[in-house]
């Protein structure tokens, strides 16, 4: 995983009051934002950093669509080594996939109307890309109908951004990430980075990069730095000057964040600033008048409350010059850093129920989570569950009042790390709480123990889908 890059700095020392911090900190409690991590760089210097436990410095967290805007530095990079131009014809790297009647408008589609989600089309393209049977997603693409002109219509199309890393596959013959390596990723000593691929190969471009705060930290200031890194030009400065301007309207809201203009894979923000962002709450915000990149990790559907938590509290607090050292607020907000945590369910410490129920056997009845089996055993200080569903068996540990890690696929498609434990909210009731603590998700899982059977409730913290929760029923 990555090392510390950074020098560390009191926020004083570049011009910034830790009670603004402070202040940023306490109001993103006050509106239960869910975020897992921060990183305030200010003049080069980490001022503030902080995860909230269980989450930790060392882990990668998923990044979602900011995984977008390091697509467009690999086109970026692909430009300036003439491997591409922003002029090219979509259609002209895939003869073979191409439909047997390529409409006026698929014909005319290039590359910077990909980069500026101005393809044409009148929706996301990856429902279709999802669907399509043999994997072939590019196909999948070029079939579907181009309903505007293409780079006149936004739309915010993650298959737009899976079809940019499919045409640098195609040229280059290496995957997005292996593009990147040698070119950002290694001299940004970006270490151990994963990205979901397609069925065939592909790196999905559109999201499935996962790094670690600092990482995403070290790319927002690559881009303040107009793409210098340690005295060596990496990306060039007209091309972050491009991706980073209005490219296209997307909206006329003063307010929201999302209507400020659109660049090539970066969202313009409001006081001059501009951001690659992923869903619930994956944030690289640049803003270049203050000298400053803010790296942040979440779970949360607010993602404009967080950043209105940034302009109301850090934005304004970046003054020119340092400030006085103010030795209470610093201890104080170091101290705030440090204790960052979410918070752990306790209601009640134990239950008579725990005897009745510890390794009895519940099957389940059919449900939409495959599960086929239930048990749990309690001991003094954890819980162990197992599960057996339709994908085999799970076994997951989780700690009386503290959290236990371990690893699981019990809700994800692949294993991942998770952070487990549990609580009675009374004394036929259980309350399960598991974190995965790479991503955004959450979940929540009630156990109800009646009888000879058990009733099993699944909320996510935050969903693509919806988050009602599913009932499982099973029976001893």
């Amino acid at each position: 995983m990555s090392n510390q890059y950074f020098p560390r700095s009191i926020p004083e020392a570049q011009g910034i009051q830790s009670s603004a911090i402070e202040q940023f900190l306490d109001k993103i409690h006050k509106e239960n934002i869910e975020l897992h991590s921060l990183m305030l760089v200010r003049h080069g210097f980490v001022v503030a950093e902080g995860w909230w436990a269980p989450y930790q410095a060392n882990l990668q967290h998923m990044l979602f669509s900011l995984s977008k805007s390091f697509t467009s530095t690999a086109v970026g990079l692909a430009v300036q080594e003439g491997l591409v131009s922003l002029n090219d014809a979509v259609v002209s790297f895939f003869p073979e996939e191409v439909p047997e009647e390529v409409s006026e408008n698929l014909s005319i589609m290039r590359i910077r109307d990909l980069l500026m989600m101005g393809s044409g089309h009148a929706e996301d393209t990856m429902g279709r890309l999802h669907q399509a049977n043999d994997g072939n997603w590019v196909q999948a693409f070029l079939q579907a109908p181009v309903e505007y002109p293409p780079g006149t219509h936004f739309v915010y199309n993650s298959g737009a951004t899976y079809m940019l890393s499919a045409i640098l596959q195609k040229v280059t013959g290496l995957t997005l990430l292996q593009f990147l390596q040698p070119r950002i990723l290694e001299p940004l000593a970006i270490t151990d980075a994963t990205w979901e691929t397609c069925p065939r190969g592909i790196s999905a471009g559109g999201w499935g990069l996962s790094i670690t705060t600092e990482d995403i930290a070290k790319f927002g200031q690559l881009y303040l730095q107009k793409g210098v890194w340690e005295g060596k030009r990496l990306l060039a400065e007209e091309w972050i000057e491009q991706a980073t301007s209005k490219q296209i309207a997307n909206g006329d809201d003063v307010e929201s964040d999302w209507a400020q203009g659109y660049g090539y894979q970066f969202w313009r923000c409001k006081h001059n600033t501009y951001r690659g962002d992923g869903a619930f709450g994956q944030f690289c915000i640049v803003m270049p008048e203050q000298d400053a990149v803010l790296a942040v990790t979440s779970g949360t559907n607010d993602m404009q409350g967080v950043l209105n938590a940034v302009w109301e509290h850090l934005l304004p607090s970046m003054l020119l010059r340092p400030l006085a050292k103010n030795k209470s607020a610093e201890v104080q907000l170091a101290a705030s850093l440090n204790e960052l945590s979410l918070d752990l369910p306790r209601h009640v410490q134990n239950s008579p129920a725990e005897k009745l129920v510890s390794g009895r056997l519940f099957h389940m009845e059919s449900n939409q989570e495959q599960w086929n089996s239930f048990n749990i055993q309690f001991d003094t200080n954890q819980a162990i569950i197992n599960v057996t569903s339709n994908k085999g068996e799970h076994v997951i540990r989780c700690g009386r009042g503290h959290w236990i890690q371990g690893v699981t696929d019990i809700f994800e498609q692949a294993n991942r790390r998770v952070a487990a434990s549990f609580t009675w909210v009374d004394s036929n009731s259980l309350e399960v709480t598991l974190r995965y603590v790479e991503t955004p998700f959450c979940f929540t899982v009630k156990c109800r123990f009646e009888a000879d059977r058990i009733i099993i409730v699944n909320n996510p913290n935050v969903s693509f889908g919806s988050i009602e929760s599913q009932q499982i029923l099973g029976h001893l």
